[in-house]
């Protein structure tokens, strides 16, 4: 946001050729543009500097001096010239002064030393430097943008309250407040290559997919509401699912494929990686937690593609034909069951899924425009549905996701069956 601020400024400007603060021909302020105009008049030559170049940028790390952002006596400079050390021309300027007549950022400013903070008050208020014993004043034309993290988030540092006071206009920002927003950020700034994209596929279900994880630990009991979930998040997990589904491809020397929702097993880390959990969270455990919230944002976004399953519980169905997973639930009644492998080919993914009896009918029914490769998505998105609604069993054991019916996984689990595997339905 700030970078695009150049976009408000002229397009060039003139400036004094040589001179380190951008003087205006028509008003310089440092020594040498002054002596320079008194000396040529209006033969002082001049340069044009763009809207791009007039754009200054600094990081507040811990080792950030008032010499970088001020300046300094530069001893060289008053060798070479012959100067005394009481002459201003031995100033060399800092980041700040060489932006003026521009817009400068500092960023993370919490980050900058309270010390250094002080600094930057006659700057802003002022409007003149003082280093070195020399207080030379310098009515800089700047447009200051500081950015910063919520100070309950990082407590590594804090604004100073006279600074504070110094700063015209505070701007918070928020999350994006719906899914289209999100996505439009998203694309815009995952880092995938050009052959990943050519090669790699992701449908619309997928990226909204990605995207209803944020919005569910945004209101996750088990996320800290403080820390928040920022966009990094799905910008992290979209480029895993790209990955994900590339080493598939690699592995199976396919020459493109569909990311599938069996592959967000990849988005994982992503997610472990970028959210802080509360006390319940920690107990929970990170793992778990991420698991959760991918189940949530099947279940959520599950009910706009197909008819929500919680309307099919409570009544007594007279006729198959009004639940429509009647005949898919059924199968799996019958001890049926299908087992996906993370890396299996788009040939043996197939006919996993061609197995369940009514899955396909079910989603050729929904969808009857969907292409070969988005119907059998939608086949597997109705089972990790009917998962997430409790009417199928799932089970996540490593590179390997197993549906079955819940009956049987329940008794064979009360009888002492296998406890290693991971439920993955809540």
């Amino acid at each position: 946001m700030a970078r695009q601020m150049i976009d408000l400024l002229d397009e060039y400007v003139p400036v004094i050729a040589g001179s380190e603060v951008n003087d205006n021909p028509f008003a310089p302020l440092s020594r040498y543009g002054r002596d320079l105009v008194a000396e040529l008049g209006d033969e002082t030559p001049i340069t044009w500097l763009s809207r791009e170049e007039r754009y200054g940028e600094k990081l507040a790390t811990p080792d950030v001096s008032v010499a970088d952002l001020i300046g300094d006596i530069d001893p060289i400079k008053a060798a070479n010239l012959k100067l005394s050390y009481a002459d201003e021309r031995v100033i060399h300027f800092g980041i700040i002064p060489r932006s003026n007549r521009g817009i400068f950022v500092i960023n993370e400013l919490p980050d900058l030393q309270a010390r250094i903070q002080v600094a930057l008050f006659n700057i802003l208020q002022e409007g003149d430097i003082q280093i070195r014993g020399f207080k030379v004043r310098m009515p800089l034309d700047i447009l200051f943008i500081f950015t910063a993290n919520p100070e309950d988030y990082t407590n590594r540092g804090a604004i100073v309250t006279p600074l504070k006071d110094r700063i015209e206009s505070q701007i918070i920002t928020h999350y994006p407040k719906n899914i289209e927003n999100s996505l439009l950020i998203t694309e815009q700034e995952a880092n995938l290559h050009e052959e990943q994209e050519g090669r790699i596929h992701m449908t619309d279900m997928i990226k909204r997919l990605i995207e209803q994880v944020a919005f569910e630990a945004r209101n996750s009991e088990y996320v800290d509401k403080k820390s928040g979930v920022s966009a990094r998040l799905t910008i992290a997990a979209y480029e895993n699912a790209v990955s994900a589904g590339e080493r598939r491809a690699i592995i199976n020397k396919e020459k493109e494929t569909h990311v599938r929702i069996a592959d967000l097993q990849g988005i994982i880390p992503a997610i472990t990686g970028k959210i802080e959990l509360v006390y319940e969270g920690e107990q929970e455990g990170p793992l778990q937690v991420a698991f959760n919230l991918l189940d949530k944002a099947i279940r959520t976004l599950f009910a706009t593609y197909f008819p929500n399953p919680d309307s099919f519980k409570k009544r007594k169905q007279v006729a198959p034909s009004e639940n429509p997973y009647r005949q898919v639930i059924q199968w799996f009644d019958k001890g049926n069951a299908v087992q996906l492998l993370q890396d299996i080919s788009d040939k043996q993914y197939a006919t996993s899924l061609q197995k369940v009896e009514g899955l396909k009918e079910l989603v050729q029914g929904r969808f009857p425009h969907a292409n070969g490769k988005e119907q059998l998505l939608l086949m597997e998105f109705v089972l990790h549905g009917l998962s997430a609604y409790s009417l199928i069993s799932k089970k996540v054991v490593e590179n390997e996701t197993r549906f079955s019916d819940l009956l049987g996984t329940m008794m064979n689990f009360n009888m002492g069956g296998d406890e290693s595997e991971e439920d993955s339905n809540f």
